[in-house]
């Protein structure tokens, strides 16, 4: 679940004034290059649709205990902007979870966030953190998790408040691939790519 802390590399010191303005150039171009549709189409897919994929994602063994993550951000026009790397530790207690992420990000950044999971029925999930407004939903199915939520970017990145889809796929050695996409109006403004595996406890990948 990496978020766009690293964003400031894209609005770097920008006023909401000129943010709106690279942003309409950023619509105007997406709106000649395809249709809307097209656009939203990451986030129309549905959980439901990895249904019969395997291994089952169970968020419970799966994002417990330490994991490490590296991923990078792209921006609107496919050129990376930021590079990360986190570590990740997941502690449950029944149905809820604390999970605690630190980011160290290319730029020499650091970051610190904590999500507070609790499951619910039928694969379906509820999520918050500090920078989230209101609460994040998400629905695993098969192989994959989806988490949608609103977030509000750090004040040295615009302090601008962004839709986030957020895609998990696992992988048979428990590696999961997470893809995330950040849209502001409805246009796509960044897209992150990371994976996340597991450590063992004293800090080594599990085999």
């Amino acid at each position: 679940m990496p978020d766009p802390g690293g964003l400031s590399a894209l609005f770097p010191g920008m006023f909401p004034g000129m943010f709106l303005g690279v942003l309409l150039g950023v619509v105007l171009a997406a709106i000649a290059g395809a249709g809307l549709g097209r656009l939203r189409a990451f986030a129309r897919v549905r959980p439901a649709a990895y249904a019969g994929t395997g291994p089952a994602f169970d968020l419970r063994r799966h994002l417990a205990g330490p994991l490490a993550c590296e991923g990078v951000i792209h921006g609107p026009r496919g050129r990376v902007i930021s590079r990360f790397r986190m570590r990740m530790q997941g502690d449950w207690h029944g149905d809820t979870a604390t999970l605690r992420e630190d980011f160290i990000y290319a730029s020499g950044q650091v970051q610190h966030r904590e999500w507070r999971l609790r499951l619910g029925a039928e694969g379906r999930f509820t999520a918050r953190a500090d920078d989230i407004i209101g609460t994040a939903r998400g629905e695993v199915a098969g192989a994959a998790a989806r988490m949608r939520y609103r977030i509000r970017l750090p004040r040295e990145a615009g302090g601008h408040v962004l839709d986030v889809t957020d895609w998990m796929f696992l992988v048979d050695n428990g590696v999961i691939v997470n893809r995330s996409e950040m849209r502001k109006f409805g246009i796509k403004v960044a897209e992150l790519v990371a994976t996340m595996r597991p450590l063992d406890p004293s800090g080594r990948a599990e085999p």
